[in-house]
């Protein structure tokens, strides 16, 4: 029975994954993320699922970013009641992702109802705590290595993908084809985790392309740039906010304070985690369970910070958009597209005193690449806001794999595939990505367009 592969999103961009896989018996979707970014992307969050909800047997996830899980709810609220299978760390934190995500649905929802700036009367979240808690209650979760059966037919092997806790290759096994999907790659070396693992086997390879146009550059690990705007910052007595990802990044930020501080690099000063879901996944990264994913001694350094200070309640992060006194503080989201970070930037960035620290890829369209790309005004919460604080990018911190990283996962394949499917990425990454795949394997290689669906290579092998 012909098996296709349909590409509902992450096509021509690099958010809102979500592959169909279907048999002509099943239907298996493959990540269910959010749009980010550009308006024209964000849109499609509100259109109906691409697909029935209720007509799909099985929903797979490569990790717990909100691109790759944060449409679940959504799912769920449309009628999706089928297994939602992940390894066991994406399953911990893609619980702690959604809940947070479906709060700050109902927080903009609000936000924008009494700042009148929504187009929509009265303005709604996507989806809220209840749709969060029923697409919670349908994860699955399952061991590396080991080949597990879907509920509508075929078999599903998560691999280490190196790219946060959890994170996951798919081998996904269908109606006598074979395709993996990569997920998010690591790189081969990551700061706290253990390396990604060499990919098995298979006939069709749909591989992101995020840094597919650029090669990460020679780091030594030491993040000079992070230290020296730290500290420069300090002496002029100002402070610094760091925009993270509340998953991994936060853990890898942290990590390299402290490593600084303990080289005597940067001032003794508080630290502030200011974001419960960067908190949470602390925690998660700190059990005993997730000893087998992590590398050396894990978190253990972060004692060096003696100052190190967290902000639970509203209260207390609304006190640190006037901090009173120099101070890091530590904060999600990453693009600084929404959270409590979004409150500090509007607070902080016309002082000229104070510095952001951008930590990783900015999507098109999001404040943090109006930043990257050296804005002086970025809108927030309906009204402009002056940019005259420093604005740093420290690049070591990326735990994407790049263009090099990319094309050796595919050469150390056992054989080649037969076609490659280049998805999440921009169109000039995905494209100069291909050009590379093309010159160095003897196969297929197509970026496709959102919604082109394809018959996949059948053949559990590559050869």
């Amino acid at each position: 029975m012909t098996t296709t592969l349909t590409f509902l999103g992450a096509a021509g961009t690099v958010t809102g994954s979500k592959f169909l896989v279907e048999d002509g018996t099943s239907r298996l979707l493959v990540d269910c993320g959010l749009y980010q970014g550009e308006r024209r992307w964000r849109r499609l969050n509100w259109e109906p699922p691409p697909v029935p909800a209720a007509e799909l047997d099985d929903v797979v996830l490569t990790h717990a970013h909100l691109d790759h899980c944060g449409y679940l709810p959504a799912l769920a609220r449309h009628g999706y009641g089928g297994p939602v299978w992940a390894t066991h760390g994406t399953a911990e934190l893609a619980g702690i992702v959604l809940r947070d995500s479906a709060h700050l649905q109902e927080e903009d929802a609000v936000h924008a109802a009494a700042g009148r700036w929504s187009r929509h009367d009265p303005p709604l979240p996507l989806y809220d705590a209840v749709d969060a808690e029923r697409a919670i209650d349908l994860l699955r979760s399952r061991a590396f290595t080991v080949a597990f059966d879907l509920a509508g037919g075929g078999s599903v092997t998560f691999d280490r993908a190196g790219h946060v806790l959890g994170s996951a290759t798919a081998l996904v096994e269908v109606g006598g084809s074979s395709i993996l999907f990569s997920g998010d790659l690591g790189r081969p070396a990551h700061p706290l985790l253990r390396p990604r693992a060499r990919p098995p086997a298979a006939r069709t390879v749909v591989l992101e392309s995020t840094y597919g146009d650029r090669t990460h550059p020679a780091s030594d690990g030491l993040h000079t740039a992070l230290g020296a705007a730290v500290t420069r910052t300090i002496e002029r007595g100002g402070s610094v906010v760091i925009p993270a990802f509340a998953i991994d990044r936060t853990e890898l930020v942290l990590l390299a304070l402290a490593r600084l501080r303990a080289a005597g690099s940067i001032p003794d000063v508080p630290v502030y985690v200011d974001s419960p879901m960067a908190l949470r996944a602390l925690d998660v990264y700190s059990r005993p369970e997730a000893r087998s994913e992590l590398a050396g001694s894990g978190l253990d350094e972060l004692s060096v910070l003696r100052q190190l200070r967290t902000a639970h309640t509203a209260e207390e992060s609304r006190a640190l958009n006037n901090p009173g006194a120099p101070c890091v503080i530590v904060s999600a989201s990453g693009m600084a597209s929404g959270g409590r970070v979004v409150h500090h930037l509007r607070q902080l960035l016309p002082g000229r005193r104070n510095c952001v620290v951008l930590t990783g890829y900015q999507a098109v369209g999001t404040r943090g690449r109006d930043l990257l790309e050296g804005a002086r005004q970025v809108k927030i919460m309906g009204e402009y806001v002056r940019v005259r604080a420093e604005v740093v990018s420290d690049d070591e911190f990326s735990v994407h794999a790049d263009a090099d990283e990319l094309l050796r996962w595919l050469l150390e394949m056992p054989t080649p595939p037969r076609t490659v499917y280049l998805v999440h990425g921009e169109p000039d990454a995905a494209a100069a990505l291909a050009e590379r795949v093309r010159a160095a394997l003897d196969c297929v290689v197509v970026v496709p367009r959102l919604g082109e669906r394809v018959v996949a290579d059948e053949g559990r092998t590559g050869t």
